[in-house]
């Protein structure tokens, strides 16, 4: 796995020049705000999320979680297990912005992208500025992360992330991206409490029907990462224990 109001209001300490963007300004895209109750979440962690009112708080929280390395093998975790252990990868991070989204009003939509057989494939949390999408990502690189509002649509915003999905060779492998997912269509149980490791999820998400970003003969003459690119690309923001160095994502 890929290693911040009509309901969220703008922040009144942001200065000036720096406009804080509510999550949604379309009526379709406004839902019920999740309580607590809905979720199942104790109040000491829906306390933890409930000052995430707008992306980019969110972003900040998902980035200041320590990157899961699996150390001990692959895992799935829900938002509560992420709390719990203060770790995740990115379709963890992805449950964990969903249900701040979700609890501050705006649906709880993520998008997975899928690429070469050779590569991992990567979930995002997805929200909409008026006509505008952007996403909030966990990643242990620098180039996977926040997208801010300004694609026109979800395949615009897939290809941002099209030149920087690269795997430990330096090949391009990002083929193919979802539609967005609302994940209420899932009974939290399975994503927002769950002990176990969330697979259904997951296997739900890998089923989706995926849109391709390129054709195979685009695919064929697709360029490589440089040397430095390489180099570049080995710089993370949580670095493994020795025994499990991987590459950056």
């Amino acid at each position: 796995m890929r290693r911040e109001d009509r309901h969220f209001r703008f922040a009144r300490a942001s200065p000036p020049s720096v406009r804080v963007l509510p999550i949604v300004r379309s009526a379709s895209l406004v839902c019920a705000a999740a309580s607590r109750d809905t979720l199942g979440l104790t109040s000491r962690e829906y306390a933890r999320l409930a000052p995430l009112a707008t992306p980019q708080r969110i972003q900040a929280f998902v980035t200041a979680i320590p990157i899961n390395h699996e150390a001990d093998g692959e895992t799935l975790l829900s938002v509560r297990e992420v709390l719990r252990q203060r770790r995740a990868h990115c379709i963890e991070g992805a449950f964990v912005a969903a249900c701040a989204l979700w609890m501050h009003g705006a649906p709880p939509l993520v998008m997975h992208m899928d690429c070469d057989p050779c590569d991992f494939p990567h979930v995002v949390a997805v929200f909409r500025f008026r006509s505008a999408w952007g996403a909030i990502s966990k990643s242990n690189g620098a180039a996977l992360r926040y997208r801010d509002p300004v694609y026109r649509s979800l395949r615009e915003l897939a290809l941002s992330y099209f030149h920087e999905y690269c795997d430990r060779r330096g090949r391009r492998t990002l083929r193919s991206y979802s539609a967005a997912f609302d994940l209420r269509r899932i009974d939290p149980r399975l994503w927002v409490t769950r002990v176990e490791a969330c697979s259904d999820v997951d296997t739900r998400l890998a089923a989706l029907r995926h849109y391709p970003l390129v054709s195979p003969r685009q695919a064929a003459r697709l360029s490589r990462r440089d040397p430095f690119e390489r180099r570049a690309a080995t710089l993370v923001e949580y670095p493994p224990p020795p025994s499990r160095a991987k590459y950056a994502r």
